[in-house]
Formats: structure tokens, sequence, C-alpha cells
């Protein structure tokens, strides 16, 4: 506790250290504030913080009030930058290395409302359904208006097994909805993988961790054990970022030439990162499903792959977040996650707040036992009233009764078929591709 007699001294040195700084940060960037103006201004820091110290009413612990300072300095800069304490600094860093528990969902600040960017696939909110977009107005009844994204982490997190009361307001349905989540262990897994019908390989990457290229790798050496691939389908949707790092290498096992992102922070610098030529060709076709839960990393490898003429885009508009954070360690264990520049796509498109817009836009049409859904059915002419039976066609559905059951692997393919739209159509569109390519002779010599 800082004592009132001491705050004199404790605000000049706090306004020495400043001004100080200060003058490093004057004489080794571009600043067009001049000394004096910065010196003003440390200044109104200093006054404020020894009126605190003389007048509030009582004792305020000192690192409080410097940490307090810190989080509104970051929080005038952008939704992305925050400021952590070490302890939630320290739970950031377990994200990126190991599992962690809580609910799996990535957030972020978006029109002042704590909005979901994005449910992780297979975690206690996705089977709850939290939705992306959906606003999180109360954690626990308590308002998270002018809460800063680490804050909220720390409410939402916590013991395996223990429960959090989340409030959702959500586009389109008039009242709030309470969402009881219980805890898990939230697994860093990344990428899963299936082979569908006509040799068409399925990856999702549900989120960009440490170790997801690896997995990828994985994923695509044990598909092309099955089968020569005709095409792939690479499942970005729901997926809200991650490594900046793990992006580009995802990117660059499709890309065998090209820039895949090119950054430019406040110097100005254009940054490119380039693609290097694979080992392994992988010029089938492909296409990326992407939605409004496609976010940051999910937009760098859907935006170079569109660039570059590797995969055409299916689904909606991605969520629009083009900035690049980096991590601070500060010298007590704290941290600062800073915006220090903006990504742009191979032909210089800025994505930031405008999304990546898909070459064939569909939304996604959830099945009959989900809020608002009818099953996606293509309709056929055994769909109208008094169409006329095939004997032959009659025949097969018989046959096709009395076969055995399907294997595990073949059910977990058509679920997911049945059920997903989207998915549907980017398997019909790579089946049509090599149909095409057979008939007008395009097909890989």
């Amino acid at each position: 506790m800082i004592k009132p007699k001491h705050h004199y001294f404790f605000s000049k040195l706090v306004t020495a250290s400043l001004i100080a700084y200060a003058f490093i940060l004057f004489f080794n960037t571009s600043s067009v504030a001049s000394t004096k103006e910065m010196y003003q201004n440390i200044e109104i820091f200093s006054e404020a913080l020894g009126n605190i110290e003389k007048n509030y009413y009582s004792d305020v612990e000192r690192k409080k009030l410097i940490y307090g300072a810190i989080k509104g300095m970051v929080k005038a800069l952008d939704p992305h930058s925050s400021f952590m304490e070490p302890d939630v600094y320290k739970e950031l860093m377990i994200e990126t290395k190991g599992s962690f528990s809580g609910v799996g969902i990535e957030i972020t600040i978006k029109d002042d409302i704590l909005t979901v960017v994005s449910p992780i696939e297979g975690t206690p909110a996705f089977e709850a359904g939290i939705k992306a977009g959906d606003q999180i107005i109360m954690v626990e009844d308590k308002p998270t208006k002018d809460l800063v994204i680490m804050e909220a982490v720390k409410l939402i997190r916590g013991e395996k097994g223990t429960k959090v009361k989340l409030t959702i307001r959500r586009e389109g349905v008039k009242d709030p909805i309470d969402f009881l989540i219980t805890r898990d262990v939230i697994p860093i897994k990344s990428v899963r993988s299936l082979l569908l019908p006509f040799d068409i390989g399925y990856i999702r990457i549900s989120t960009f961790q440490g170790q997801t290229d690896e997995e990828l790798s994985k994923a695509l050496k044990e598909l092309i054990k099955e089968k020569e691939l005709k095409g792939l389908i690479l499942d970005l949707r729901n997926n809200p970022g991650g490594l900046l790092s793990q992006a580009i290498n995802v990117a660059d096992k499709f890309l065998g030439s090209g820039v895949i992102v090119s950054i430019k922070g406040r110097d100005e610098k254009e940054e490119k990162t380039v693609a290097h030529k694979n080992k392994i060709d992988r010029d089938y076709p492909m296409i990326v499903l992407v939605n409004g839960g496609s976010a940051s990393a999910s937009e760098i490898v859907a935006g170079a792959l569109q660039d570059n003429k590797k995969a055409l885009i299916l689904g909606t508009k991605t969520f629009g977040k083009g900035s690049v954070q980096a991590l601070y360690t500060l010298s007590d264990g704290s941290g600062l996650r800073l915006t220090t520049a903006v990504y742009y796509t191979p032909s210089g498109r800025s994505i930031q707040a405008s999304g990546i817009e898909p070459d064939i836009k569909m939304d996604f049409i959830p099945p009959n036992n989900e809020e608002g859904g009818g099953k996606y059915h293509m309709l056929r002419e055994s769909d109208l009233e008094g169409h006329i039976e095939n004997e032959v066609v009659e025949e097969e559905k018989k046959e096709e009764a009395n076969k055995p059951i399907k294997d595990e692997k073949m059910t977990e393919v058509q679920k997911r078929l049945d059920g997903d739209n989207q998915l549907l159509s980017a398997l019909q569109i790579l089946q049509s591709w090599n149909l095409f390519s057979k008939i007008y002779g395009l097909e890989k010599k």
C-alpha cells in the first residue's frame, strides 16, 4: 500500500521513469510527437496518479493502479490488443502448447460486445449449441460490458466438471438464451479426416495450434494410403484461427509456388511469405469450406488458396479479422498482446472487417433436429406425386435393403453428408469436375 506521505515521491519516480521511456521512444522511432508534447502527456498521468494517492478515500494497491492504467491504454487501441496479468497470461500460453479446461469457444469484442467468433468442434460449447455470432451478454449473471477479452476468458474457464452459465443474445431470437455448460478439458488435436465417396478426401481443421501442420501431414498420408485422391475438401468452418506460422505451413503444403500472405506494419514495409516447392505433388482439385466463424489464420489459408487458383471457396463470407497480434512477456510475468500488422492475401486484398468472399455462396441448412432446420434434399423425379416407377430401380432398392449394415466409417461418412448441404455440394462439384475432366481429356496425364 502507498501511504499518503509517500505519494509525492512515488508519483515523481513514476514520472521520471516514464519520461526516460518517452525519450527512448522518441530517439528510436519516427514519432511525430515532440519531446514537449510527450512530457506534457506524461505529466498529466503523474498529476492524476498523485491526486489518487493523496485524495482517494482509502489506500490503493500500487500494482492495481499501474495495471489499471495499462489496461485502459491498451483498450483504447483495438479489440484484439490486450494486457494480461501474470495468471491470465500463463493460461494463454497453455492454449498453444497443451490442453486447458473450459467450454471451447473463441471470443472477441465486436461493436463493444463480447462476441463468439466460433465454438470449437467437439467441445462443450459446440455440443450445447453455441454459435458463431452469438453475443455473450452475461457470465454467471455478471454483465460482460466493459470486460476485456482475457478477463472474460478467465471468468468462462474453470476446472473440469464445474458449470458456467452463459447468457446469449442471438440474432433472430427475441429473448436472451441461458446456457448452463459443464466445463471439460479442451483437446488440442485440431485435424480430423475421412475418405468420402468417389475417392474425395475430407480434412477438417478446427483450430491452428502448435502441431496442426504435423497433424495435417499425417492425415494426408493416411488418406493417400487408402486411395489415390481425386480431390480434397478442406473444412475451415467455425475455425477461429490461431498461430500465424501454422496457417502459413498449412497453405504451403498445397502451394508449390506463389505468395501465401504479406504483412504490413507501422513502417509500411511489406513482408511476403512465399510457398516452397513440395516433394509431393498435390494437383488434385480442392474446395475450401468457410463461414462467418472462419477467422484470422483460417482466412489466411482460404485467401492464399483462392488467390493462387488452387481451390474454390464455398460457403458464406468469413469473419474478417485481418490483423496480426504479437505476444510480449513483461518483466513481472504479465503479458501484452499487441496488434502489430495487417495481413494481405496474395492479390493484395486486406480482409480486415470485410472477410473472404466465397466463389460459391451457399448458406448452411441445418438438418431437421436443429433449430430452424430442414434436412437438405435435392428434388428428384421420384419425389413428384404420381411419378412412374422404374422396375429395375425398385429391384435395386430391395437388394440394398438386404445388404449387411455398413461399417462404422461408412456410417460416419453418410451421417456427415446427410446433415451437411455445403459438404454434400462440395463433393458433388468435385465429382463433376473429375467427370468433365475425363470427358474433355483434362485429367492428369
